[in-house]
C-alpha cells in the first residue's frame, strides 16, 4: 500500500505547537518524502525553541507510524540559530479564560549545561562500539570498515557494521543487501544480516540515487536514531563507518556513546595524511582513544609481472603513526581483488578467505581486538 505526502500531513494535524498552532501550520516543516512506506521529514526551528520541540517532534513520529503500509519513519529536528541581533517572535496572546501556551522562546535550556559528553550512555548489549574513520573521501574507509567487521568475526566475536555515512551510504552497495529493515514490537528497526554481521545503514531506508542534502541537526539526529533505534542484540563490538571529515556525525557518536576507540584510514600521500591528522586530533579532543591508523591503497604490485609501484608513495601512515605515538595497523594494498570483490558485494573476506588480502585485515582486526580485550571480557 502506498503512503501519499496527503496521508501524512491529514496525520500530522491534530498535533499542536508548544504555542498551541497546528504544526502543519507552523512553516516549520520540510518537504515529506513518502515512498515503499518509507516516510522522511525535517522540523525545522530555532535552535533555543530546539528543547520545546523535541515533544513534539516524538509525537509527530508516532503519528505518521500509525499510517496504513508505514514501514519506516524518519522525523528529525532540525534547529537553526538566528542571526545576531534578530528579535524573537512577540509571544501570542492566550484566549481569555484559558491558561494559554508559554512562547516557545521563554523555553530556555539550562544555563551552564556542563560537558556534551554527560550525554553518553552505552548501547543495550553492545559491549564496544569503534568507529573507523577517515579525515577525506575517497581513501577505502567503507571497505576497511567492513572488510575489518569480518575479520573481528573471524577471531570469533559477535559484530554489527553500522554505516553512519549520512551522505555516502556504500554499505549497501558493499554488502549486496538492498531491503528494508523491519520493525519488531517494540518498533525498533531490526537490522539485516549478512556474513555473520547484524547491519545497518541509511542506504537500507533512501533510494541509492536520492540526494541527502541534509543540514548538521538532521544529521545528528539520523545517527542517534541509528544508534539508538535498533534493535542490535548481543554484541561484542559494533564497528561504525563514519562519514569523512569531522563534523556533525562525528561528534554527535562521541557525544552519544562512549566509544571503546577509532580506526583512522589513509592512503601514503601527504595530502591524505594531512586530512587524517585532523581526524586523529579530533578524537583525542574528545577523548576517543585512537587504536590505530591503517595505510590503504598502499602499494600495486602487478598480478602479470609481480613489478610494485608505490601509486600513492608508500610508508606515510607509518611514519605519522610512529610520529603521533599511536598503533600501526597495517598495509593494505591497491588490488583488483579487493575493488571487484566490494563491487559485487562479496568483501574479499568472505569470498576468498584464505587469500592474502584476507589474511592482512584478519591481522588488523587481531590488534583491534586485542586493544579490545578488557571491555569485550567484561561486558
Amino acid at each position: 500500500m502506498s503512503v501519499t505526502q496527503q496521508q501524512v500531513l491529514d496525520s500530522l494535524a491534530r498535533i499542536k505547537s508548544p504555542r498551541g498552532v497546528a504544526l502543519i501550520n507552523a512553516n516549520v516543516l520540510s518537504a515529506i518524502s513518502a515512498s515503499d512506506g518509507k516516510v522522511f521529514f525535517s522540523i525545522n526551528v530555532d535552535a533555543a525553541e530546539a528543547r520545546a520541540w523535541e515533544p513534539i517532534r516524538a509525537e509527530a513520529e508516532a503519528a505518521v507510524r500509525t499510517i496504513p503500509g508505514v514501514t519506516t519513519v524518519m522525523v528529525a529536528l532540525t534547529a537553526e540559530r538566528k542571526q545576531p541581533g534578530s528579535a524573537p517572535p512577540p509571544p501570542p496572546q492566550p484566549s481569555r479564560g484559558t491558561p494559554g501556551v508559554q512562547p516557545v522562546h521563554a523555553h530556555k535550556p539550562p544555563q551552564g549545561g556542563g560537558s556534551p559528553m554527560a550525554r553518553q550512555s552505552e548501547i543495550p548489549g553492545v559491549a564496544a562500539v569503534i568507529a573507523v574513520a577517515s579525515g577525506k573521501g575517497g581513501v577505502g574507509k567503507s571497505t576497511t570498515a567492513l572488510n575489518l567487521a569480518l575479520g573481528l568475526r573471524d577471531l570469533g566475536l559477535k559484530v554489527g557494521l553500522l554505516d553512519a555515512d549520512i551522505y555516502g551510504p556504500s554499505v549497501p552497495r558493499l554488502t549486496g543487501l538492498h531491503d528494508k529493515p523491519e520493525l519488531n514490537d517494540e518498533r525498533k528497526m531490526i537490522p539485516l544480516r549478512r556474513f555473520g554481521l547484524a547491519i545497518m545503514s541509511i542506504g537500507f531506508l533512501v533510494e541509492e540515487e536520492t540526494a541527502m542534502i541534509w543540514r548538521g541537526p538532521m544529521v545528528m539526529s539520523a545517527v542517534t536514531q541509528m544508534l539508538r533505534d535498533v534493535e542490535w542484540g548481543k554484541l561484542d563490538v559494533l564497528v561504525v563507518d563514519m562519514p569523512p571529515g569531522t563534523g556533525d556525525a562525528q561528534l554527535t557518536l562521541a557525544q552519544n556513546v562512549p566509544l571503546k576507540g577509532a580506526v583512522i584510514v589513509s592512503t601514503p600521500q601527504d595530502l591524505s595524511l594531512i586530512d587524517a591528522r585532523r581526524g586523529l586530533a579530533m578524537f583525542k579532543k574528545v577523548n576517543v582513544p585512537v587504536l590505530g591508523i591503517v595505510e590503504n591503497m598502499s602499494y600495486f604490485q602487478c598480478p602479470h609481472c609481480g613489478t610494485r609501484s608505490d601509486i600513492f608513495g608508500h610508508g606515510g601512515a607509518r611514519h605519522e603513526a610512529e610520529k603521533l605515538e599511536v598503533p600501526f595497523l597495517g598495509e593494505i594494498p591497491l588490488h583488483m581483488a579487493i575493488r571487484a570483490t566490494s563491487d559485487a558485494g562479496n568483501p574479499v573476506v568472505d569470498s576468498e578467505p584464505d587469500g592474502p588480502h584476507a589474511a592482512i585485515y584478519r591481522a588488523i582486526a587481531g590488534q583491534v581486538r586485542d586493544q579490545l580485550k578488557g571491555v569485550i571480557a567484561a561486558a
